[in-house]
């Protein structure tokens, strides 16, 4: 295959962009269904740091044809220096590139995402002092929810808050619900039943997020009673 001209992105780490590509089929045989345009993220030695990267529909093209696609590319994480590269894969054969076909690599500054995250916190909750410092942090990394764990202060700690005890970082595989997260502006979560009071989200399945144990709001509940 053959590329042609392609739009030169201004990637922000997490955040998906369009993108557009000029293509051709430069060989002997029709392109099929399984035949589709992915990418990978790179370093400056063109080691993998993101491979794989989800599919794209092309058209079917014959022998000496050319179209021009458009396909969704996410950020990788963090922000920093990174290659993009365009790769055609025929699904579960090969890769074009591991058959002679070159990669289409652009060498890109992928920026901090960017956006002013909002958190409605009930009035009974307070922030800790680096929650603010904390969470931006997280969203200029990339992730487009940030939630944290939720201290105390007001008797013997409810059970159903368990699993929100202040920890040491961050737990990727965390399965519970999101409480009181912050969120950058165009995302929307499913709303689920309140925990202790506490608004409680459902983790994104299409943006990347993040619970981390370091990231403190406290609840301190009226005359010892628990948050309503």
């Amino acid at each position: 295959m053959r590329w042609g001209a392609a739009s030169k992105p201004a990637p922000q780490s997490g955040v998906v962009e369009t993108l557009r590509v000029e293509l051709s089929n430069e060989g002997t045989v029709p392109w099929n269904d399984q035949v589709k345009l992915a990418y990978h993220w790179l370093d400056d030695r063109d080691n993998p740091i993101v491979w794989d990267g989800p599919r794209t529909d092309v058209p079917h093209l014959s022998p000496g044809e050319a179209a021009t696609v458009e396909l969704d590319v996410r950020g990788p994480m963090p922000p920093g220096p990174y290659r993009l590269a365009l790769d055609m894969v025929a699904e579960h054969r090969a890769w074009f590139s591991e058959l002679g076909s070159p990669m289409l690599s652009l060498d890109l500054e992928v920026a901090p995402r960017s956006g002013e995250p909002r958190a409605d916190l009930p009035p009974n909750v307070a922030p800790a002092d680096d929650w603010a410092e904390r969470v931006r942090a997280a969203h200029a990394e990339g992730y487009g929810v940030v939630a944290g764990a939720i201290g105390w202060n007001g008797g013997r700690r409810p059970r159903s808050l368990s699993e929100y005890t202040p920890g040491p970082g961050r737990l990727p595989r965390f399965t519970g619900a999101l409480l009181v997260p912050s969120v950058l502006p165009g995302i929307e979560l499913e709303r689920l039943d309140d925990v202790e009071g506490l608004p409680a989200y459902a983790a994104p399945r299409d943006e990347p997020w993040i619970y981390d144990g370091r990231i403190v709001l406290t609840v301190r509940p009226q005359s010892g009673r628990r948050p309503g």
